[in-house]
């Protein structure tokens, strides 16, 4: 029992890399009291600082316990204590940790991953195409990036694996992927818990309880979350503060131990999540192209002819007077189960796994309190299950290997609404008489339905070679087969009578209603087999250098384009190819206290698969689907360093600079600023929209012992991003300026941190940045607002 626990403790808890060696090698071991040996990991919380320069990050990259520093990948850890310290709970709270890797959103659902400059562009989620980063919780792949969009609870650690991960990590990692950990229950009886309340009515209560069920035999872990917070918005319209958080989450574990070679882990959860979100503030707006030409029926044009006066251009004022209703509702549940049998010379390992995620969203599209666009999202229902066997060798050999089998199903059931108001005939059509426009938009509402399946076989197998001890080869295949089916359809639900009008205004009408919500039906399926690869050379000159040189290939397959579709635009997207060449150094000197951390790459991507938004002129509608860019290139390095100055101090420093290129992409849509010369123009030799060149991160950890049991602690950190688009045509009144934010904490641990409070800031400084900036057709900008300054007070016990 002691020998197979142990081992669940290294594999499952360490890391939810659970698919084999290179895809395991960010696992780190749960017990992370200073990550010395990676400078994300390092110096982070309370307890990280009580650490002895000398303690390890130990890993279990080949399915044995490894230093962190001598495993050849870009990896970053965030170690719980440091989660902690910082009062992180959302994942895209962790970006700025991480310089290389960048987290925004419109809304949960239309969340963007990317690492170094890969993974999704800045446009609205597609049911038919699945992020390059891949998201995994426990061992588990979560289809939709909407599903990791809820608090993160009783976190041990979470991992960014830096570029394509495909080889035994598998499902869609083209870009690299995020691995979070909760913590195994134990056999002895334990709990943590804290209250945290703030500003903007903030208060959350955070718990985890363990112990034995049978002793010996079985352990338990039960723990939960509840967050509440109001808003960060004014709306004038409704008189309410809108922008809130609310978020229930509870993890069930068990442990079981039957035999001494044999753990099996049963997992469950359900999570909740409202929020009258998501508007965007109006900045500003534009009435004329690039070369002086007129927008016609601009946004001043449509104001003026409603007599409607919108609120001031500020949008730091945090205000909006949107009048229909807006929400950002979901919620999910799952269960997993993980069966560890230690056979000797290898371990077998199974993880079977069934989630469901649902989406209710709200939105008011057009931004103002005007009735125009009174509904225009998609709600989705989606169904995965997921089933892996692999085998693993044990201890230290001359080669060390994983191979298994992967397979994973997924269905999303997309129901769209879109529904224009009274307002939306004159404000759109100026030039149709108000009677014939009024009867074409007003109340005019629309239904769609899609269904994209995803099935998918894979084998993999990946093999170490130590041919001396300072030099080992890492080589690894994986075959994936996937097939992908779905369909597409619309209904008209409802529209006004045209009785009365003549022939010619029913034309009118009618062309009106198929421009603002036109009808299809159309199904597809395709399959796809690809061939995943990967190769590491490294070499050690001491123990405390490691070299290594990486050549990887991933792959993504098709895409479905469910949803209206352009003229000539394909219901089926390429797959998507990537070739990764990189070259690192992992080092530490001075006995072990300073930590350097380097790696430069270049990714080229053909085919690279994005989502297009078109917007159609003189209306507010959109028509959102995904295709193919020819090449597009990432390149740059990386940069983290740790210096632990003693047990008691501790600072860490990380540096990205990120070069990612369209470098073949003829037929971009063009920015609205230049829309009267066409739809189309070349992005060729463009940067890619929702990737800074330059990002940041600083953090110093200290404790001051008071006296026998009392400490003295405190926690800052600084994280910067240089300038981006957020708008996929590069428009530059998309381009968000760059930005820092600095957190801080400090507080005192009593009992020897039995008991610990603390007061703590984010967005110290109160900055004021944006998240993201869009704008529309008409010359409106708008835009999502980076959080303002948030400050309160955390209680936590421990026993």
């Amino acid at each position: 029992m002691t020998h197979a626990y142990r081992r669940l403790k290294l594999i499952a808890g360490a890391a939810p890399l659970a698919f084999a060696a290179q895809h395991a090698a960010a696992q780190t071991v749960a017990p992370i009291k200073i990550a010395s040996l990676d400078p994300i990991a390092s110096a982070s919380g309370p307890e990280a600082v009580e650490a002895e320069p000398s303690s390890e990050v130990i890993v279990t990259a080949r399915r044995r316990e490894e230093r962190a520093q001598d495993v050849p990948i870009a990896l970053s850890v965030v170690g719980s204590e440091q989660l902690a310290a910082r009062g992180d709970f959302r994942l895209d709270q962790v970006q700025q940790l991480v310089p290389s890797l960048q987290v925004f959103s419109f809304n949960p659902r239309n969340t963007n991953i990317n690492i170094r400059g890969l993974g999704s562009n800045v446009a609205l989620t597609n049911d038919g195409l699945e992020n390059g980063v891949g998201v995994y919780v426990d061992n588990v792949y979560y289809g939709r990036v909407g599903q990791s969009q809820f608090d993160l609870v009783d976190l041990d650690h979470v991992e960014v694996l830096r570029g394509p991960q495909g080889t035994l990590f598998g499902k869609n990692t083209t870009a690299g992927a995020i691995n979070i950990s909760s913590k195994l229950p134990k056999f002895n009886w334990g709990f943590d818990g804290q209250a945290d309340v703030g500003n903007y009515d903030f208060y959350q209560l955070r718990g985890s309880l363990t112990g034995p069920l049978i002793d010996g035999l079985a352990a338990f872990r039960l723990s939960g979350a509840y967050t509440d917070r109001g808003g960060f918005l004014y709306d004038t319209t409704t008189k309410r503060d809108v922008h809130d958080y609310r978020n229930a989450t509870i993890r069930g574990q068990v442990l079981l131990t039957p035999a001494p070679n044999l753990t099996v882990r049963l997992i469950g959860d359900w999570g909740k999540q409202d929020q009258n979100c998501c508007i965007n503030v109006l900045v500003g707006s534009f009435g004329t192209y690039d070369n002086g030409a007129a927008i016609a029926n601009n946004f001043t044009d449509r104001t003026t002819r409603l007599g409607y006066a919108p609120p001031p251009f500020d949008p730091f004022a945090r205000r909006t007077d949107a009048n229909s209703r807006f929400q950002a509702n979901m919620n999910t549940w799952g269960l997993s189960g993980e069966i560890n049998y230690d056979i000797g010379p290898a371990t077998i390992t199974s993880i079977t796994a069934g989630r469901r995620w649902n989406w209710y969203p709200g939105n008011d599209g057009d931004y103002t309190a005007l009735s125009i666009n009174l509904q225009s999202q998609q709600q989705n229902f989606q169904r995965q299950f997921s089933q892996e066997v692999r085998i693993a060798s044990n201890g230290t050999n001359t080669i060390d290997y994983v191979g298994g089998l992967y397979y994973f199903y997924q269905n999303v059931i997309g129901r769209g609404t879109t529904e224009t108001g009274v307002d939306a005939g004159r404000a759109l059509y100026p030039a149709v008489p108000a009677a014939v426009s009024t009867i074409a938009a007003n109340g005019l509402l629309t239904n769609s339905r899609s269904d994209p399946h995803t099935r998918s076989f894979a084998a993999f197998g990946q093999g170490v070679w130590h041919i001396s001890p300072s030099l080992s080869l890492t080589a690894g295949l994986r075959f994936t087969h996937e097939d992908k089916w779905g369909s597409y359809s619309s209904t008209r639900v409802f529209e006004q009578p045209t009785t009365g009008l003549t022939a010619a205004q029913i034309a009118q009408v009618t062309t009106i209603r198929n421009t603002l919500s036109p009808i299809a039906a159309f199904s597809v399926s395709a399959k796809n087999d690809s061939l995943s690869g990967l190769a590491t050379l490294g070499w050690k000159p001491t123990d405390d250098v490691l070299l290594y040189a990486t050549y990887s290939r991933g792959s993504k397959s098709q895409g479905l384009n469910l949803t209206n579709l352009p003229a000539g635009v394909s219901p089926l997207v390429e797959p998507e190819k990537v070739n990764n060449y990189e070259i690192g150094l992992k080092s530490q000197f001075f006995d072990r206290a300073v930590t350097l951390n380097l790696a430069a790459y270049q990714t080229d991507v053909t085919q690279y698969q994005t989502t297009i938004v078109q917007q159609i002129i003189g209306t507010t509608t959109y028509i959102n689907y995904i295709a193919n860019i020819p090449k597009v290139r990432s390149r740059g390095f990386e940069g983290d360093a740790v210096w632990q100055i003693d047990r008691h101090f501790g600072v860490t420093g990380s540096i990205a600079y990120t070069d990612a290129t369209y470098v073949d992409y003829p037929n971009g849509p063009a920015p609205v600023e230049q829309l009267n010369l066409g739809q189309v123009r070349s992005m060729t030799g463009q940067p890619l929209a929702g990737v800074p060149k330059w990002s940041a991160a600083l953090g110093g950890d200290g404790t001051v012992p008071l006296r026998e049991g009392v400490d003295l602690y405190g926690h800052a950190d600084w994280s910067y991003r240089s300038s981006y688009y957020t708008v996929a045509s590069n428009s530059r009144y998309g381009l968000v300026p760059g930005y820092d934010v600095v957190n801080a904490r400090v507080g005192v641990r009593l009992a020897d941190g039995k008991y610990d409070l603390s007061l703590w800031a984010r967005n110290l400084l109160n900055n004021d940045y944006f998240q993201t900036l869009s704008v529309l057709n008409y010359g409106l900008v708008t835009a999502t607002l980076g959080d303002p300054r948030t400050f309160g007070g955390t209680l936590r016990v421990k026993f």
